[in-house]
Order: C-alpha cells, then structure tokens, then sequence
C-alpha cells in the first residue's frame, strides 16, 4: 500500500508539472488560437483525455502492484511489466501522458500546447529509445529483449482475423 500511495504522489506531481504547469506556460508564451471548430475541440479533447487517462491510471497501478516501482525512475519497477495494456504497447504510460498533453492543445485550440506537445511527443520518442530502452535491456536482459520482440513500442499491432474452414 506504501509503495502504491508513493506511486500516486509521483503521479500526481508529475502530472501536475508536465500536464498542466508546462502546457499552461506554454500557452501564455505563444497565446495565439489554432482555428478548430468547437464541436471538434470539444469532442476530440475529450476523447484524447478519456483514452489518455484510461492508459495512464492502470498502468501505474501494474507499476505499483505487479512491478513493485514506479514510473520515477529513481524507484523503477524490481519486475519487468509485460502483460495488460503493457501486452498491448511497451510505453502505455507516456502514451497516456502525451495523449493528455494533446489534449489539452486541441481542446484549448493553443499553438503554445501544440509546440509543447510536438516537442514533448519527439523527447519522449528519444527518451525511451536511447535511454529507457537501453536500461532495460541491461537491467532485464532476454526477457525485455523477447518482450521487445513481442510487443510494438507505440501503436498497438494490427489484429488479423483468421479464418478456419471446417
């Protein structure tokens, strides 16, 4: 329960800076409007915000639980994570987050959002391959490396319906 309590507090503080302090500085220093109709703005925030958050929020739970870390890399997981939305895509998480972060740019129609957002999605892209993944492969080994081969680093695979004849 402690290690899941320190995982919400990173979480949250997390949360807070990257997805709303920075995107909000981000907005008051480039405050010109994108022009998208409110109906798009509305519907398309939400949904990005919805599915970002249904990401973000179990999966820092399996940090918590199945992992016995959290996604502060100072408290990584001891257990490398590979099955539920982690079974789906290797960064479920920063996927969240930079769904959150998009979300924000389209909702509040901000170019500021949307450079922060760009640049955020293109640091996290290198983040994860020439940090994360490089420690992972040190830390885990051949069960990250046959993880990795497995499962896409971003966009879930296509599923391809297979057909039996009888």
């Amino acid at each position: 329960m402690a290690l899941w309590a320190k995982s919400l507090l990173n979480a949250v503080l997390f949360f807070g800076i990257f997805m709303v302090l920075l995107p909000w500085a981000a907005h008051q220093l480039l405050p010109a409007s994108l022009p998208l109709p409110v109906g798009v703005r509305t519907w398309l925030g939400a949904i990005l915000l919805i599915a970002g958050l249904a990401l973000w929020i179990p999966c820092l739970d399996a940090f918590s639980r199945r992992g016995e870390g959290t996604p502060l890399p100072l408290d990584a997981p001891r257990k490398l994570v590979t099955s539920g939305l982690f079974g789906v895509v290797r960064n479920p998480i920063m996927a969240g987050e930079l769904m959150v972060i998009w979300a924000a740019a389209v909702y509040f129609a901000s170019a500021g959002i949307l450079v922060y957002a760009s640049v955020m999605s293109v640091v996290a892209h290198l983040l994860v391959v020439h940090v994360e993944e490089p420690e992972l492969r040190e830390r885990f080994g051949e069960s990250y490396q046959a993880y990795c081969r497995r499962v896409p680093r971003w966009l879930p695979r296509r599923v391809r319906a297979t057909s039996r004849r009888a």
